[in-house]
């Protein structure tokens, strides 16, 4: 049976929480669960949905949980009953826009682009659409992928507007011109500051990517380099460390997979950490955010490169937070 509806009010103790810690706590359900009720519909606060996870709530909020409760129509960004490539995505995430490129901060939880053929409302659909809306661009002008990140990650994206912008940066990104610093949450304590390089192959041998471990197998591979600082040591049990990657190179699930073959998989980790035998420390996403981005821009490459900074998003300073964080 499916948990009964339940209804709280927030006091001022759980004033600024985000939403899917509430509802975490309120059900005593997993990360995961809390944060696919928030994205389906199920949660109201003061009456209205709410599809953010990590929507921060307000003191004299009242939160509404149905598990029950038709999935879609979510209010804020999801109104009514439109499909999410219909929907416009939050303005007030734009980080910078000019003629030839866009830079955005991308929430948690929305693809860069389709992951499977028919897939609808990926980021860069829906930042077609929302340009439109926004009475930025005509109705269908072009938007280039130039580079990704994944899913589950937040942070930093530059698109292409002019096929100018596509090449210039397209150049940039394959000859690891750019400047990309993340932020990750890991387990256990990494100390001191290291540098992985490795060559990724697609199946390392046990059906993951990874780094080859063989000759044979770096015939086949591509180079990837990762540069990791700690930040702040955590005192969660089991221990966790606070990290800041900075991309040599940029392969897929470059910073999970050297973290993870380091013996520091990420917090949130569902993929590359079948080798970790401690406690997992829970999480509602893969604990990483793409916070500085940097580039030439493609009308003025001789000049200093533009650089832009996302903070860390709610629902990860959230965890770190809970692991202890104090910054």
């Amino acid at each position: 049976m499916p948990p009964a509806p339940h209804e709280f009010s927030i006091d001022r103790t759980r004033d600024d929480t985000a939403l899917s810690a509430l509802v975490r706590e309120a059900l005593q359900c997993p990360w995961a669960q809390a944060k696919r009720l928030c994205e389906r519909g199920k949660v109201r606060i003061d009456g209205e949905r709410v599809t953010d996870p990590g929507h921060r709530v307000r003191e004299g909020s009242v939160v509404s949980i149905d598990p029950t409760a038709p999935t879609g129509a979510g209010a804020g960004a999801m109104v009514g009953a439109e499909s999410p490539e219909a929907v416009p995505l939050p303005r007030e995430r734009v980080v910078h826009l000019d003629p030839h490129v866009l830079v955005y901060n991308k929430p948690p939880g929305i693809n860069t682009v389709p992951y499977e053929e028919g897939e609808r409302g990926a980021l860069v659909d829906r930042l077609v659409l929302s340009l439109h809306r926004w009475r930025l661009a005509p109705a269908n002008a072009p938007l280039f992928v130039v580079h990704r990140i994944d899913r589950e990650t937040s942070g930093l994206l530059v698109f292409g507007r002019t096929w100018l912008a596509q090449r210039h940066l397209g150049t940039l990104f394959r000859k690891h011109l750019t400047e990309r610093r993340y932020f990750a949450l890991v387990h256990g304590h990494l100390k001191g500051a290291k540098s992985f390089e490795s060559v990724f192959i697609d199946d390392r041998g046990d059906g993951l990517r990874g780094s080859a471990r063989t000759k044979q197998q770096e015939g086949r591979g591509r180079r990837a380099i990762t540069h990791v600082t700690p930040l702040a040591t955590l005192p969660a049990e089991g221990g966790a460390t606070l990290v800041e990657c900075r991309l040599e190179t940029g392969r897929q699930h470059q910073i999970r997979i050297h973290l993870s073959e380091a013996g520091h998989p990420l917090v949130g980790e569902r993929v590359y950490i079948r080798e970790w035998s401690e406690p997992q420390i829970d999480a509602p996403r893969v604990m990483l955010h793409a916070a500085t981005l940097g580039f030439t821009h493609p009308t003025k490459p001789d000049e200093d490169p533009l650089r832009f900074e996302a903070p860390m998003p709610d629902d990860f300073l959230t965890v770190a937070k809970r692991l202890g964080y104090r910054g």
